[in-house]
């Protein structure tokens, strides 16, 4: 019973927390309240054009939907939106996550900005549907909460000198970290694509991800042979190296270095958001005290030394005290009844979440695992015990949608993209963590059928009546003064150009028109929509 005593305290209890991340805690904190800011800051000139009243998907209409399930539909869509729907309401939830993510890097309260980012951000989520349906969310959100028991509490903490990191919380960030990688290199195995098992991933992977980047151009016309070596060290660093960070000292520092190196290159060539940035930052939980001291200009190194002092935690960087006894920040001559009941209530959440990823872990090898499914499927709408696995199926061609307006039926003017490849010459971009949502879910439709995809037809409607909301998520507006007649969606095939063409004529892409990829609608005087031509062509992933 003593052994169980002192195993539940050294798991859940910030007295007997981790002595040795104090530093990597406080970094990896600011780095989420970044991402969070990024996340926010993204929304703030999307969200009425994607969710809002005038919007493709409007929230309110999904949330109306929602509510035939009763008093369930809190559970089914757990989002703040259920008080309002409305444009201010959207815009209010992004600005309030975005001024608690900038207070949240200052360091301010950091537990109160870190809910509150939770909420914004998952009230988004769970009405956003087809526009949140992205890992990278899901990460976000499983990082945000699990972050809440990790940081100290406080106006001005500080380092939380006094409150040791919580060894639980801290491990499951390492956890959801782990399970990005080895879950993502064993559906690559599992999903019987060949380009995995004969290395040939990679071929054209810079071309026809969701948003290439310049430098990913370049990368794609290196030989073969780099391209076969990437595929593999992919292979190996995501099923072998990431066990490193279950092995002492040393090994974790080196597992570091090996993954933040690849993030690097991967947020250089392809634009997905802040997902490789939440990826890199949580490698961070990785480092001790004692190596990142080393890194602290010495003025640093002195101030935190005399905040150990005064706790009477020792020099920043000196290793945990592996005996129990001596562990505790202060001395325990008992435990209250609200402690006990608060470490009781972090620890049944910790272990429901540990418990809820580990279930569909095990599935991936055991697809028959007799363990009960129902914590796992009551905590999904809240996207916070995740299955991840990246990349598993390779996207062998590159197919963009682009809308098009015309008031004769001959003359035909496209929607310029603020993101999405659309002039050859124009350079492909990096601007990551930024997310364009819509751009995004425009790659996403063009591997299936319209009819898949009722964000097309939508949009095609809201740009016949120049709606401004949608129309924001485009670079400009072709018809300024009056909507078009006619709007249609066109899909085109794209590569990357040739070094030579490059060279003679100065395009980064070629391009080849395969024909209309929606139905082609005008507006009657009656206000209702019509389809002028129903004569889409079959796309190459259609069924």
């Amino acid at each position: 019973m003593k052994s169980l005593k002192t195993t539940f305290r050294y798991l859940f209890e910030s007295a007997y927390g981790s002595t040795n991340h104090f530093v990597a805690r406080w970094l990896f904190l600011r780095a989420l309240g970044l991402i969070y800011f990024a996340a926010f800051f993204a929304l703030l000139f999307q969200v009425r054009g994607l969710i809002g009243s005038q919007g493709i998907l409007p929230a309110a209409d999904y949330l109306q939907t929602v509510r035939a399930l009763g008093v369930l539909r809190f559970w089914y869509a757990p989002s703040l939106l259920w008080f309002s729907g409305s444009d201010h309401m959207l815009m209010a939830l992004c600005w309030i996550g975005l001024i608690a993510s900038i207070l949240l890097v200052a360091n301010l309260w950091p537990r109160a900005m870190l809910v509150l980012c939770f909420l914004c951000f998952l009230s988004f989520v769970s009405a956003a549907q087809e526009f949140s349906g992205y890992q990278s969310d899901g990460m976000l959100l499983e990082a945000g909460f699990l972050s809440l028991f990790l940081a100290p509490s406080g106006l001005y903490p500080g380092l939380g000198r006094k409150q040791p990191p919580v060894r639980a919380a801290m491990f499951l960030l390492l956890w959801e970290w782990f399970r990005i990688y080895f879950q993502s290199g064993v559906v690559k195995l599992d999903s019987g694509d060949p380009t995995w098992r004969n290395l040939t991933a990679m071929y054209e992977y810079y071309q026809n991800g969701p948003l290439p980047t310049w430098i990913g151009w370049y990368l794609q016309h290196l030989p073969h042979g780099f391209h076969i070596a990437t595929a593999a060290a992919t292979l190996v660093m995501e099923l072998i190296l990431v066990w490193m960070a279950f092995l002492p000292g040393h090994w974790k520092t080196a597992c570091f270095f090996i993954v933040t190196m690849w993030q690097v290159v991967v947020i250089a060539t392809a634009n997905y958001a802040f997902l490789n940035y939440l990826v890199l930052i949580l490698a961070i939980l990785l480092l001790d005290d004692a190596f990142l001291r080393r890194l602290l200009p010495l003025r640093w190194r002195g101030s935190q030394d005399e905040e150990a002092h005064s706790t009477g935690k020792g020099k920043l960087g000196d290793p945990p005290v592996p005996d129990m006894k001596a562990n505790p920040v202060t001395p325990m001559t008992g435990v209250d009844s609200l402690t006990t009941i608060r470490s009781g209530l972090l620890a049944a959440v910790l272990t429901w979440i540990f418990y809820a990823t580990v279930v569909p872990f095990a599935q991936m090898f055991w697809r028959g695992v007799p363990l009960p499914a129902t914590p796992v499927v009551w905590l999904e709408p809240f996207r916070i015990a995740n299955q991840y696995g990246l990349f598993a199926v390779m996207t062998p061609h590159r197919y963009e949608i682009e809308f098009q307006g015309s008031n004769d039926g001959e003359h035909w003017d496209a929607y310029p993209f603020r993101y999405k490849p659309q002039e050859v010459k124009e350079r492909p971009r990096i601007y990551a963590p930024y997310q364009p949502r819509f751009d995004w879910n425009l790659w996403f439709a063009s591997l299936g059928s319209w009819q898949q995809n009722a964000i097309v037809p939508r949009t095609e409607e809201l740009l016949l009546v120049n709606d401004r909301a949608v129309l924001g998520l485009f670079s400009g507006d072709p018809f300024p003064d009056a909507p078009p007649r006619l709007v249609r969606a066109v899909l085109w095939q794209y590569w990357f150009s040739s070094l030579e063409e490059k060279r003679s004529q100065d395009v980064w892409w070629r391009r080849q028109f395969l024909g209309i990829y929606a139905p082609t609608l005008t507006r009657q005087p009656d206000g209702r929509f019509a389809i002028v031509d129903d004569a889409p062509v079959s796309s190459p992933f259609q069924p």
